[in-house]
């Protein structure tokens, strides 16, 4: 029942964490759209963040509705335009499709602009309420892979990839995530240490890895581990944590709390040591001994059996006790005023650069379009960072709202960047495209969005039924 519970109310909040975020996004999107049109003189007739039924609505003194609505997977402006329907010869001057081409660009430049300046306003918060993160220390190198030919050892500390700066794994790991799919090299430059201590004050040196069409077509591609490095981490006991109710852990007698000691006469080195023979033994006996306060107890475990990737593999539905990582370890990073906001413009540029490369990679097929993610997965991940802290949420925030300026800029008609095209070539011919142009345009565009949403869909599902 508290399992149930517990599962109900992480549900409760990945959906809070995700309305919460998507509202943040359609808001600051649409109210570029909407601040910028007032100021050309355009006419607002409703600011809807949702769609469908309205579920709250008040109308200002310029007569424009402000609404929320029951569907919270998008928002729009509404402007008076003579193309959606009739307008009053008095009120024509305050029609969008009367405006100067200028006006029209930047009334709709300004959404997906108002998204990059939310991502500078996040990441500034989070520098300035300060950064927690794991220093960049190898734990093992695994023989005969790139890194090991490279010269890079175990205790070696990742302090810069091809001349960034990397402060914590998150940092090695975005820089990383920016050659896939590339032939040629990645400069790691190393501070050599001893595992799970501060780096000394030793010269830093450069190892080269050699790459070639690097991780072309992964699914869930991982940057660190394909090169053979594997993350210091502190020693993890077999320490049980959480126990589902509906495992076998629960029912062949663990307790949260039990040390694993032995396994069928063997002893337990660690977590993960323990987590190898469960998955080795699908359907079969497995005979503990366990610490539980302070007494050895026996107990008969029978795994349940799950394919994973075409292979059964036991599980017995239970989790590894938290583990404290060594303070030296860890980093904080903070800001000034000044500097955060310096930190923050510097990483949207970085998050700019890094969707745009991936969307043409994955044009090219370098990059596998398994890694579109729709609603289902941002939902996830919404929760997952809301629960993790402020500054997690900050960054997820600040990425999601780069990934939504550049996909609106896109000439894609439908999008803002459609639009935008139109406007341009309507600058340079000095008078708009044909409405036949325009129409074939937005069913194309229509057609693409609906492919691409449907997708990234597809992807969701297959994600959360694996």
């Amino acid at each position: 029942m508290e399992m149930l519970l517990a599962q109900v109310g992480s549900s409760v909040q990945t959906i809070f964490a995700f309305v919460i975020t998507l509202g943040i996004l359609v808001s600051i999107h649409e109210f570029g759209h909407f601040w910028v049109a007032r100021r050309c003189g355009v006419k607002v007739l409703r600011f809807s963040v949702g769609f469908g039924k309205s579920l709250w609505s008040r109308t200002d003194r310029q007569g424009t509705e402000y609404s929320i609505a029951l569907i919270p997977l998008g928002g729009y402006v509404k402007m008076l335009d003579e193309r959606e329907g009739p307008v009053s010869d008095e009120e024509k001057h305050l029609s969008f499709n009367s405006q100067p081409v200028l006006s029209r660009i930047a009334i709709v430049a300004a959404g997906p602009i108002a998204n990059f300046l939310l991502a500078i306003v996040a990441l500034w918060l989070m520098y300035l309420v300060g950064v927690r993160t794991l220093m960049p220390q190898v734990g093992e190198v695994l023989p005969e892979s790139p890194a090991a030919v490279a010269g890079i050892l175990p205790g070696d500390e990742i302090v810069a990839v091809d001349g960034v700066e990397t402060p914590g794994w998150q940092s090695v790991n975005m820089e990383l995530l920016g050659s896939l799919g590339e032939t040629g090299s990645v400069t790691f430059a190393v501070q050599p240490g001893v595992p799970g201590e501060v780096a000394s004050d030793s010269p830093v040196r450069d190892k080269t890895v050699q790459i070639s069409r690097w991780l072309v077509g992964e699914e869930q591609p991982d940057p660190i581990r394909s090169l053979g490095i594997i993350p210091f981490s502190p020693e993890i006991p077999a320490v049980i944590g959480q126990v589902a109710e509906e495992g076998a852990a629960h029912r062949d007698g663990l307790l949260s709390g039990d040390t694993v000691l032995e396994a069928n006469g063997e002893p337990v080195f660690d977590w993960m040591h323990f987590v190898e023979i469960i998955r080795a033994n699908p359907e079969t006996l497995v005979q503990l001994d366990v610490l539980r306060d302070g007494a050895s107890v026996a107990l008969d475990l029978i795994p349940g059996s799950r394919e994973v990737e075409g292979v059964e593999t036991g599980y017995i539905g239970a989790g590894v006790a938290r583990v404290s990582w060594p303070e030296t370890m860890i980093r904080h990073l903070q800001y000034g005023p000044v500097d955060a906001l310096v930190k923050g413009a510097e990483a949207t540029w970085s998050l700019t650069s890094m969707t745009l490369e991936s969307i043409w990679k994955m044009i090219k097929g370098l990059v596998s379009v398994k890694n579109l993610s729709g609603p289902i997965t941002i939902a996830k991940v919404a929760g997952a960072s809301f629960e993790s802290g402020l500054e997690n949420f900050l960054y997820f925030l600040a990425m999601l709202s780069v990934s939504l300026g550049v996909l609106n800029l896109l000439p894609i008609p439908v999008l803002d960047g459609g639009h935008l095209l139109f406007y341009l070539v309507e600058l340079v011919r000095g008078k708009p495209l044909s409405e036949q142009a325009q129409t074939f345009g937005i069913k194309v565009g229509v057609t693409l969005v609906a492919g691409v949403m449907m997708l990234a869909m597809y992807n969701d599902l297959s994600r959360l039924f694996q």
